[in-house]
């Protein structure tokens, strides 16, 4: 293949419950390992949302809640998956999404998330702008790619062909871009704070609201985060009152 590129990396997609890392939670990790090129290795993993699933998400990805019931917390899952990612350059197609995600829970768990990345939704936008879109539904398509859609591995396996595609037939002209070529991985920055856990007296406060008006939820109040339970708390006054 002409020109410079990164040719071993970790490709990496994420299935959440929703397109927001400080609201949404991670249900689904899929992730492979590429050297010269060839897949390697690959990771997959449910993860426990503490919430139940919109039905929007359920539609899209078929993942249901019984699937993740006995999945384990994403604080669980957080240290092997590092791990398994050491120190190599993320792929993704909107690679910041998922690094968000995943900086986002880092922070929750106090560990430090730092890594450098390569987007093929970038490199599809610059050079491909005649397609109606830039989805990886639509470039696999029009790759011919094989690609299982809206689950983790399947996404991750689809854009790491991809890339390849894309390299083969952009990547010599692109170089003449030096450092700034898209095929150059570059630092992901993506800032956030830790989530407090909420406090013992919203905890108390929450369960007696939701026993004295008989109210279930779709959520484990242990989960929520203090600015959350304020929400909810604030919620339920407003409609049910004390």
């Amino acid at each position: 293949m002409e020109g410079k590129m990164t040719d071993s990396y970790v490709c990496i997609d994420l299935e959440t419950t929703g397109l927001n890392p400080k609201r949404d939670k991670i249900i689904e990790i899929g992730a492979v390992r590429v050297e010269r090129g060839e897949i390697i290795e690959e990771w997959e993993t449910f993860v426990n949302p503490g919430r139940k699933l919109p039905e929007r998400i359920v539609e899209l990805t078929g993942i249901h809640d019984g699937e993740l019931a006995d999945a384990k917390p994403i604080g669980e899952i957080l240290p092997p998956f590092l791990s398994f990612l050491g120190e190599d350059v993320l792929l993704g197609h909107s690679v910041l999404f998922d690094f968000s995600f995943l900086k986002k829970a880092a922070v929750n768990e106090k560990l430090t998330f730092e890594r450098q990345g390569i987007d093929t939704l970038k490199i599809a936008r610059k050079y491909l702008q005649d397609l109606e879109s830039r989805s990886l539904g639509a470039l696999c398509r029009h790759y011919k790619i094989s690609h299982s859609a809206h689950r983790a591995l399947g996404d991750a396996r689809a854009t790491a062909a991809l890339y390849g595609r894309l390299a083969e037939e952009f990547c010599e002209k692109e170089e003449a871009a030096g450092e700034k070529s898209l095929f150059r991985p570059k630092q992901l920055i993506y800032r956030t704070k830790r989530d407090t856990p909420l406090t013992i007296a919203q905890k108390e406060q929450l369960y007696k609201l939701l026993d004295r008006h008989k109210l279930i939820v779709n959520y484990e109040v242990e989960s929520l985060t203090r600015s959350e339970a304020s929400r909810v708390i604030d919620q339920l006054l407003a409609a049910y009152g004390r």
